[in-house]
Parts: C-alpha cells; structure tokens; sequence
C-alpha cells in the first residue's frame, strides 16, 4: 500500500491496517500528533483529527479499531495541550530527539510497521508543505528512520501532505529525494 493524500485519508486507511494486522504499529512521523477530536480542536481541521478517529476516540464513520499501544509518534514537536496529555500519560508513545532511533527500539521492538509520513515532519524548506514547523528532521534523519524501521516487516507506507506549489518540476525532484530517503522502506528487495 503506497499513498501520497492529506492526512485525513489515514481516517479510512488505518481502521483497515488495525483489522487485517491488529499487532502492526502505527508509526506516526509528523510535526503533529493529529490526536484532536472534535471536542477539543482549536482549528477544525480535519488532518489534526486524522489518527484519534481510528483510535475510535471519536466516530468518524469510517472505522476505528486501533489500539493507543499500537501508536509511535515520531518527530513530532508541536502538540496541542490534550494531544500532550496523552503523551505525558503515557497512552501514546513518542520518540524524538536526539536519541530518537533508541527509543524507536524500545517502541517497536520486532514488530510489524506501518508507517505515515507527513512531509512537515521536516525541516521548513526540504520538502513542500502547507504547514511549517521549525526543528524538524533532515532528510539523514529520516533515512536513518527508514533503515531503522526496514528491519522489521512493513504492511504499508502512507506519505501525506506533499505539495507541489505550482512547480512541477522542482516537485519531482523533492520528490525523488524524498522517495530516495525512504527508499529503504520501499525496497522490494527487502
């Protein structure tokens, strides 16, 4: 399974995942949690609710069936105040930071990957995004993400909120790098 949407396709893809792999984690590299519900947004946008629905934390119609111990944030650095809660809570996990690759270890051990990327997990400036948040992940960074999790087995990889901005061409060729540092996830060699 292979993706390029807005966040807010995960609320159907991640039901799915949860039902045909229940032991994959969901390994959620984003500059956002995307854990609000629509109680508790301070935007009304539908890609910051995107994993709490399948969560079943609120009922989005699509589904739900994915279990908050089957979640790893990544990289993820701005955080409304509920989505820190459940962090601080301990009922969702999160690896950033220096040490990131060791808590990643920790959090996933063996176990079957899917893996969402929002492009604003990196740096401003590397890849094209609507939003931008600065201290993010350099594309090393995320090659050494995806060699990481290329050890284990991968049920899917789902890239969201890529932009082109109108320049076809200079899209391409982030886009070629992009691919390029994720290219151990995608290898069908693996």
């Amino acid at each position: 399974m292979f993706a390029w949407p807005r966040c807010a396709a995960a609320i159907a893809t991640l039901p799915n995942v949860a039902a045909q792999h229940p032991d994959a984690v969901v390994v959620w590299f984003d500059a956002h949690a995307d854990l609000n519900t629509p109680e508790n947004t301070t935007t009304g946008y539908l890609g910051g609710l995107a994993l709490s629905a399948s969560l079943g934390w609120w009922d989005s119609g699509l589904g739900a069936g994915l279990d908050s111990r089957n979640v790893v944030l990544g990289g993820t650095r701005d955080l409304d105040p509920a989505e820190q809660s459940h962090v601080d809570d301990g009922t969702i996990s999160l690896a950033a930071g220096p040490d990131m690759l060791t808590q990643l270890d920790r959090l996933i051990s063996d176990r079957p990957i899917y893996f969402h990327l929002d492009c604003d997990v990196l740096d401003p400036g590397i890849m094209p995004t609507d939003y931008s948040v600065p201290r993010g992940l350099t594309l090393d960074d995320l090659t050494a993400v995806a060699t990481r999790l290329a050890h284990n087995p991968i049920v899917g990889v789902e890239i969201g909120e890529f932009e082109d901005h109108g320049d076809a061409e200079l899209a391409r060729s982030q886009a070629e790098r992009l691919v390029s540092a994720l290219a151990p996830l995608l290898s069908t060699n693996r």
